[in-house]
């Protein structure tokens, strides 16, 4: 192994183990964030043992300005390769606040079409009234409902965020099974007070 770090593969190779090492770094901090308990850990595992070996032939060879270069373009790369990653990946979920000048509830209607909940709230902006519309979805979803948000209004002002946690609605953050109303632990708890 020594040898192939030496030779003049070895700064390729610890740039392709950073890129690894670096990728998986991001995506377990952007995992952490949205709460994915499971993966998280065991991206961290992996992710120590590659840069174990990244890191320790970067050291190794310190002489040599090809190593070093290796180790942090490795870095850099990898960052934007774990951006990149995650982005595709699309985990978790997002909100959605539109607030358009249009009042005639076909924004509203056409993202319950698409599966869409939909909280609609009436406000007054600085030209007038407004309907303020909030939803929840996928995260892979944005783009899709985005466009069509942008299709039925182009002057929307839209912002979406990233929840931490959901509770009830029509959108659970862990699936529960489909009990009938009043039978959910929740609902008696309700029906108690």
């Amino acid at each position: 192994m020594e040898s192939i770090f030496s030779g003049p593969w070895g700064p390729v190779l610890i740039f392709a183990l950073r890129i690894v090492d670096v990728s998986l770094s991001t995506l377990r901090i952007l995992l952490a964030i949205r709460n994915q308990r499971a993966l998280v850990p065991v991206l961290g595992f992996v992710e120590v043992l590659i840069w174990i070996f990244a890191v320790g032939n970067a050291i190794r060879h310190l002489d040599s300005a090809a190593h070093v270069f290796g180790y942090a373009a490795g870095f850099s790369a990898g960052t934007m390769v774990g951006m990149w990653l995650e982005e595709r990946l699309a985990f978790g979920l997002g909100t959605m606040r539109i607030i358009s000048r249009r009042t005639d509830a076909a924004l509203a209607n056409r993202l319950r079409e698409l599966g869409c909940g939909v909280t609609e709230f009436i406000g007054q902006g600085r030209e007038g009234r407004v309907d303020v519309l909030y939803t929840v979805m996928p995260r892979r979803r944005l783009p899709t409902v985005l466009a069509e948000v942008e299709k039925i209004d182009a002057d929307a002002f839209i912002t979406v965020e990233e929840p931490r946690e959901i509770r009830r609605g029509w959108m659970q953050a862990v699936p529960r099974l489909r009990m009938p109303v009043g039978m959910r632990p929740f609902d008696r708890r309700k029906s108690d007070t």
